[in-house]
């Protein structure tokens, strides 16, 4: 590829700041320019005028006045969902599952009807500008080829593992498999798909995760077996992802059930390890750096110590915790305990693709927290959580994220005349006289008044992908 400049609104957070901090790490350059290199990376990140007389005579791609952001991060999505976003159970998680979820993620057995779904699913990503994603993946092996081939097509970037299941309800019957298969089509997954672009893990778009449906999905016997061979592929960069603490309803919630059915401590010591009666010792720990568990709505204040110490990620889902009635994640307890904190969609668990709606329903659950718990959060911590915080969710913070010179450029262009209700809240809002202020203002308004519409470029490494 040859150099790019585009022109346009450039908003990011730049550095390596924390979600408290990322006010003041907020760029925000109206006549902005992003210099792409021939390398696929950003090569300047500043005001057009000072762009570098290298570049000078590069064609230039003027979006104004749009707008450059970082590419968006989504930490948590169901591709076994796809077409189930609007499924209705009358009730919450665990009766939505056996009602809804499983008899739809069963259709993936067809060959025909997971391709299409792969074919959708990334359509859907590219149209929303969801660069990377965390992928929590169908239960059957050609679905999550299908999935690869077409992710890989589009060239976007993905974590993915097929969804490991070893017991359960009579509903989820197809997506069972033994103990001995569980561990095979795991193994098989990670030597075919991890890396599989580049053969190189700090340089692939695809990469592989190893995911238990969740704690009452799978067995003591699946859990030590995952613990040993993610032990064994864990210097290989596989991930690690499942849900947590998600849905504590009094008497049937999930949470209760599983301490129930395990006699654990705490939901957290099944994932560590520590998964026999009285949160005895019984195998590895799933925890780390590329460990990312979703929802972490109910957690002890111990569990989020656990999951700090070793570096594991939280994916906060809060249209799907409204659509399960699952509660609301508590984000200051959360964000002060030092566990990272990304943003996912869990489409279908929510009826959401695009980032900026799931961080619009982020503020709107926080700033309703009770008493001191409440929280209205900066734009820029909204941003930051949507795109930065993902990246380093995901381990690749040093790749992308952000528009830090050097790193691998993904963006998106948004266009608000593409939405009038956008571009006349841009317009005609109003603004403090105070410029910073005002900056803060103008984010807001992009994030929670933006639409698919809107996004009419989006940019991995610096090549700008096709949705057909």
């Amino acid at each position: 590829m040859v150099s790019q400049v585009h022109l346009g609104h450039i908003y990011h957070i730049a550095g390596r700041p924390v979600a408290d901090d990322a006010a003041d790490a907020l760029v925000s350059v109206p006549d902005g320019a992003l210099v792409i290199g021939d390398d696929g990376r950003i090569g300047y990140c500043g005001s057009r005028e000072e762009v570098p007389s290298d570049y000078r005579d590069e064609k230039a791609f003027d979006h104004r006045p749009g707008f450059l952001l970082p590419g968006f991060v989504d930490t948590h999505v169901h591709f076994p969902q796809t077409f189930a976003g609007d499924a209705y159970g009358g009730g919450q998680l665990l009766e939505w599952l056996n009602l809804c979820m499983y008899p739809a993620e069963s259709r993936y057995a067809e060959p025909d009807f997971a391709q299409q779904a792969a074919v959708e699913f990334c359509a859907r990503r590219i149209a929303t500008g969801t660069t990377a994603a965390m992928v929590f993946g169908s239960a059957f092996p050609h679905a999550q080829d299908a999935l690869f081939t077409e992710t890989l097509r589009h060239g976007l970037r993905m974590v993915s593992g097929r969804g490991i299941q070893t017991t359960g309800e009579e509903s989820a019957a197809p997506l069972i498999t033994s103990e001995d298969d569980a561990l095979r089509l795991a193994r098989e997954e990670i030597e075919k798909w991890h890396a599989a672009d580049t053969g190189d893990v700090d340089t692939a778009l695809l990469h592989v995760a190893v995911v238990p449906r969740f704690s009452l999905s799978v067995t003591r016997e699946t859990l030590k077996n995952l613990g040993e061979l993610y032990d064994s592929v864990r210097d290989r960069g596989v991930y690690f992802h499942s849900h947590l603490n998600e849905n504590d309803r009094p008497g049937t919630g999930e949470v209760e059930t599983t301490k129930q059915v395990y006699r654990v401590d705490s939901y957290l010591d099944i994932y560590d390890g520590k998964f026999l009666a009285g949160s005895a010792e019984g195998g590895k720990s799933l925890l780390g750096r590329r460990s990312v568990l979703a929802h972490c709505v109910h957690c002890q204040d111990i569990e989020l110590q656990r999951m700090s110490e070793t570096g594991t990620s939280v994916a906060h889902c809060p249209v799907s915790q409204q659509f399960l009635g699952s509660g609301t994640m508590p984000w200051k307890r959360t964000i002060a305990s030092g566990v990272s904190v990304a943003v996912g969609t869990d489409f279908g668990g929510g009826d959401e693709w695009l980032i900026p709606q799931v961080l619009s329903a982020a503020f709107k659950v926080h700033i309703s927290e009770p008493g001191d718990d409440g929280v209205s959060m900066h734009p820029a911590e909204m941003l930051f959580t949507g795109t930065l915080a993902g990246a380093r969710a995901l381990d690749m913070e040093s790749r992308f994220g952000n528009f830090d010179l050097g790193k691998e450029a993904d963006f998106i262009v948004v266009e608000p005349a593409r939405w009038p209700a956008l571009s006349g809240a841009l317009a005609q809002g109003i603004r403090s006289e105070d410029p910073t202020s005002a900056r803060d203002q103008t984010l807001f308004a992009l994030l929670m008044g933006m639409r698919e519409p809107a996004i009419s470029e989006v940019y991995v490494r610096g090549h700008r992908i096709d949705g057909v």
